[in-house]
């Protein structure tokens, strides 16, 4: 997360543009979403998992993810080294509201199609 972005997020009031302000980019809800089971992810499985997400992508939404402390990465020493993100207990909480963004999909994607 820039500086900028830090310090503008600061100056925002209403708690709906917040949230749309830490979950803003095209892949973090995915990423989050990936992460839900609560099990580490390794970058490879990922970005496997996410369609369409460039590997330079997947690392700047997971260090701006991380840096909003909603997931965690842990640096194992291996060679090559080993990279494992999950959940952090603030990640967590997002879940139920991300549910409901995926019940209201089902139920509206027929009418917006």
């Amino acid at each position: 997360m820039s500086k900028l972005k830090s310090t503008q997020r600061k100056n925002i009031i209403c708690p709906v543009e917040y949230t749309v302000s830490l979950l803003s980019g095209k892949y973090k809800i995915r990423i989050l979403n990936a992460l839900k089971d609560g099990s580490p992810k390794r970058f490879k499985v990922l970005e496997r998992g996410i369609s369409g997400i460039s590997p330079t992508m997947l690392t700047t939404q997971l260090r701006e993810l991380e840096a909003d402390g909603l997931i965690s990465r842990e640096i194992f020493a291996t060679v090559p080294p080993t990279v494992e993100y999950k959940l952090t207990a603030l990640g967590l909480t997002t879940q139920p509201m991300l549910n409901e963004i995926k019940k209201w999909g089902i139920q509206n994607r027929r009418q917006i199609d």
